[in-house]
């Protein structure tokens, strides 16, 4: 696991953890503290609840990330859950608990938290999790943060971030390969244009001339990159071109 991440990123991310155990609060806290940029936290599921209305209410967001226990006096990890999503669906929530018991398993099994970890958690498993977590927490806030002008819907749930030359998929960065990459860059240089077949292929194959690829080549490269993000629209221009439509 590359630990850097939390280096890079863990800095700009916000936590609350929530324990009702004295001495698990005191040495896990420090340990979010070494790696987060702020780390409230509530000693019961009700006061964890009071501190997530209260910084919402002053920084007009919520936590990037909630780590909670079960077990609470006042009000327990589950219930404490269940009001979180009410207010925001999408929270990320990692459970540690002490509890391997079904009746804990069953209710967490009906909600949508990101993780549950018991409390006999090795310090690897701990910050493989934190890299995990952190790591797609930071590049979702980079997608929603990027200017809206390097940005290009292509359709409902696929966009071109024309500044780091990325795709996006259903919120996600997509992984394209080398072909794929080249492909989509070209066609979205200029989306007005209907790029000839010729320019294509020697743009896409321009390090491999010994290759000599034919249109053939493009076809099944389109193809494939077609069925791997269904709702991109590559139009051909028969006997001229292809064009990206959206």
């Amino acid at each position: 696991m590359d630990y850097s991440i939390l280096e890079k990123y863990g800095k700009k991310i916000s936590v609350l953890f929530v324990e009702d155990d004295e001495e698990v609060r005191k040495q896990l806290g420090f340990l979010l503290n070494d790696i987060f940029y702020k780390v409230d936290i509530a000693v019961n599921g009700l006061d964890g609840l009071k501190k997530y209305t209260e910084y919402y209410d002053k920084n007009k967001k919520y936590y990037d990330l909630i780590i909670t226990d079960i077990d609470m006096p006042l009000m327990n990890g589950i219930e404490l859950i269940h009001e979180i999503f009410y207010k925001y669906c999408k929270q990320k929530i990692i459970v540690l608990s002490a509890h391997n018991d079904s009746k804990y398993l069953m209710e967490l099994i009906n909600t949508d938290i990101y993780h549950y970890v018991l409390k006999t958690f090795s310090s690897e498993e701990l910050l493989s999790l934190f890299c995990k977590v952190t790591k797609e927490i930071y590049e979702k806030e980079n997608f929603i943060n990027i200017e809206k002008n390097s940005i290009i819907k292509l359709s409902e749930d696929l966009f071109w971030n024309s500044t780091l030359k990325q795709i996006y998929y259903k919120n996600e960065i997509f992984k394209l390969t080398k072909k794929e990459f080249l492909l989509l860059e070209l066609l979205l240089t200029c989306t007005d244009k209907v790029y000839t077949i010729n320019e294509i292929i020697e743009y896409i194959w321009k390090d491999e001339p010994l290759k000599n690829p034919d249109i053939s080549n493009l076809k099944n490269l389109i193809s494939r990159l077609k069925r791997r993000l269904p709702s991109l629209n590559i139009d051909n221009f028969y006997g001229v071109g292809y064009k990206i439509s959206f």
